[in-house]
């Protein structure tokens, strides 16, 4: 629980700074796309915060292995889930952290909207996968 509320802080300020000091959006899918080709200037802050994530999540096996779990599912199969993650949120106008960390935090409606069908539909997939797994 203090794990997550931690998370959660160095996230919400991540992306308060980023949009304090630099005048963006701290959403992953609009800096990855945004980095090639880009300004110099504007290249370097999204190489950073990219590199920040891998290094978060090499720290965070490293501190509490037991806590940062893999999918036991195969790499062709998770490259093409990989793939659908990044068309749909291409699709989306944003990804889960652009919309729901920064757009529902500068009061989008459309992020507002996004974030309530993400939620809305993580329960109902949430809710089938258990229905099946006690139904079998």
């Amino acid at each position: 629980m203090a794990a997550a509320l931690l998370g959660g802080i160095l996230i919400g300020t991540a992306s308060g700074l980023i949009f304090l000091l630099l005048g963006r959006i701290a959403g992953i899918t609009g800096i990855i796309t945004g980095s090639w080709p880009a300004p110099r200037r504007w290249w370097t802050w999204r190489a950073a915060f990219l590199a920040g994530l891998v290094l978060a999540g090499a720290v965070g096996a490293r501190l509490a292995p037991d806590r940062v779990t893999g999918s036991a599912a195969s790499l062709p199969l998770a490259l093409v889930a990989g793939l659908l993650v990044g068309f749909g949120a291409r699709y989306g106008g944003g990804c889960t952290s652009g919309h729901g960390v920064c757009g529902v935090g500068r009061a989008q409606s459309d992020s507002i909207v996004a974030t309530m069908t993400f939620v809305v539909f993580g329960i109902l997939t949430a809710s089938l996968i258990r229905w099946f797994a006690i139904a079998t």
